[in-house]
């Protein structure tokens, strides 16, 4: 299981603790210390769409008018951390976030 998020990102520690806890192999990448690739960023951007970019953040506003008007792609590759977070990938499977659906999904069983 990998998990894609910020080493500093709280949200992403705790589903990363919580994974561990209940015996999940875990692989955390920095997406800052280790950005995704182009290949990596398109196949999310396809599962995801515009939701992966968290337009609440403070780097969001923070981020020039003419990225704003950008797509998801650009957003993310000037800025990782705009990218919503966690991004958990199981197998072939991909999650946004770490709220309860995402956490029954992965922690059952």
């Amino acid at each position: 299981m990998m998990i894609y998020g910020l080493s500093t990102c709280s949200i992403c520690q705790k589903a990363r603790k919580e994974l561990e806890a209940n015996g999940k192999d875990v692989v955390f990448r920095d997406i800052r210390a280790e950005p995704l690739n182009e290949t990596e960023l398109a196949e999310l951007i396809a599962e995801f769409g515009e939701r992966l970019v968290d337009r609440k953040s403070s780097d969001y506003r923070g981020l020039n008018d003419w990225l704003k008007a950008s797509e998801a792609e650009a957003q993310i590759s000037a800025k990782p951390k705009v990218m919503a977070r966690p991004v958990i990938r199981d197998q072939k499977k991909l999650y946004l976030g770490w709220d309860e659906t995402v956490q029954k999904a992965l922690l059952a069983g």
